[in-house]
């Protein structure tokens, strides 16, 4: 079965296949840099690090588009309020972002254009739409897109210009010809500083947030390109005013494929920092390891909702711990997945069907049963080489199992050490104390004629 995937803007699964034979070209949103990820930036980083993974792992070349915002608003605001650069804060923000990406195995995107550095191409996209009657100055100095002037405003999240107009009686005008228009174009202001402001022949001003999307990955992927990706909360308004900008100037679709992951949810309820159940990438590092992390938000379907809570981590934690244990047990073998295997071949039936992690996973919990049954270094060099189509499983097992444990390793020996010495003098009840104290901290001691081994409990 070929890949589908399931396209936003059509509502329906369809069967992929890329503008240019054998070469993928995907753009992504990527985050506002004001102030650290959280989980809700894991979540997309994760799911589309994911679907990037797969089209490799599918023959394809990747030319992968995730950029950065480092100029806006809140990042002037903060940037103020903190007294430094809006580059100090941008720069810092980005190396933290690049920290917790890296920490959950997020590969690097080909490129990742920072907005401040592509002004010139959005002034020149502006200057296009313009000229196509498609915005105008407004009399405070921004320059704004005119909704109504494009014909098929609304068609990706599925709301007329009917529905949109029930906000009228609340929008602030701010010079717009229409509620409905949205800023291409900022006009600066005196209270700001002089960083965030370019020259331009509407003036000085800095770029609008949809315009900075549409310009960089026209610039980076060209008018029209396979992917674009992000959350679901940017499906209206930003990533409709991104085809109304990109499609307006150059009459072309923007994507071919539209996707969106799902939201995020911590106990059943909305992340939200006024609620008090918002968390960064960090503040979950600190409690959880970061495969662990990455194995929970893979096993939901990306276009799922995620429900953050403890119990979920400490579940995810456990069966983490189930696989490694099979390859702790049997060393893998190195090898090339054979895509005919009965395994592997479910495992990318599940793939192709809109990257299907779910159902793909289920078959890697197969294979570290058949593991645990057969011993076989074939089948848990299967296990490790399908997992890493996801990005787990490629840690060291000893390691890995060993992490979950609150003694370190030298205690562990020590103990084990106690325990053979109380055996040797027929110690037995000591010798009991000690394997029972040791399986209360997680960790299961094995003997063998060769000695004692030992292991964290599943």
């Amino acid at each position: 079965m070929s890949l589908r995937i399931y396209n936003t803007l059509s509502r329906a699964l369809e069967p992929f296949t890329p503008i240019e034979p054998g070469h993928v070209r995907m753009y992504v949103c990527g985050m506002t840099v004001y102030d650290l990820c959280h989980l809700g930036h894991a979540r997309a980083m994760v799911a589309f690090d994911v679907v990037q993974r797969w089209l490799k792992s599918s023959g394809y070349r990747v030319t992968y588009v995730r950029n950065v915002t480092d100029i806006d608003d809140k990042i002037i605001k903060r940037a103020l309020d903190n007294g430094e650069t809006i580059r100090s804060l941008t720069d810092r923000m980005v190396d933290a972002l690049h920290q917790d990406a890296d920490a959950l195995g997020i590969e690097r995107p080909t490129h990742e254009p920072r907005a401040t550095e592509y002004v010139p191409q959005m002034l020149s996209l502006i200057g296009t739409l313009a000229q196509k009657g498609l915005a105008y100055q407004a009399g405070n100095g921004d320059v704004n897109y005119a909704v109504r002037k494009f014909p098929g405003y609304g068609k990706l999240s599925g709301k007329s210009l009917d529905e949109l107009r029930a906000g009228e009686r609340v929008a602030v005008l701010d010079g717009k010809d229409d509620p409905l228009d949205f800023v291409l174009w900022k006009s600066a202001k005196a209270s700001e500083p002089a960083e965030a402001k370019w020259d331009s022949a509407y003036g000085p001003g800095r770029p609008g947030w949809h315009i900075e999307c549409s310009a960089m990955s026209c610039e980076m992927l060209g008018e029209s390109f396979d992917i674009h990706g992000g959350g679901a909360d940017l499906q209206f308004p930003h990533h409709e005013n991104e085809i109304a900008q990109s499609e307006g100037a150059t009459g072309k679709p923007l994507a071919r494929v539209w996707m969106h992951n799902g939201f995020v949810r911590v106990d059943n309820e909305k992340m939200s920092k006024s609620l008090g159940n918002f968390f960064t990438i960090r503040e979950i590092l600190a409690k959880y390891d970061p495969e662990t992390v990455r194995f929970f938000i893979i096993r939901a379907h990306y276009r799922s909702p995620l429900n953050y809570s403890d119990a979920h981590l400490d579940d995810a934690r456990g069966a983490l711990k189930r696989l490694y244990t099979a390859l702790h047990s049997v060393k893998p073998a190195t090898l090339e997945i054979d895509w005919l295997n009965s395994y592997a071949a479910r495992f990318k039936s599940a793939m192709d069907e809109d990257f299907g992690t779910p159902e793909a996973m289920a078959v890697l919990f197969e294979l570290a049963t058949e593991v645990n049954k057969t011993g076989s270094p074939q089948t848990a060099g299967l296990l490790k080489a399908l997992g890493g189509c996801l990005g787990l499983l490629q840690d060291d097992p000893e390691k890995f199992l060993k992490a979950g444990s609150s003694l370190d390793e030298a205690a562990i020996r020590a103990l084990i050490e106690q325990r053979a010495a109380a055996k040797q003098a027929k110690n037995f009840a000591e010798a009991d104390r000690v394997r029972n104290e040791l399986l209360a901290q997680g960790i299961v001691l094995k003997d063998s004629s060769t000695g004692t081994t030992w292991e964290v409990a599943q």
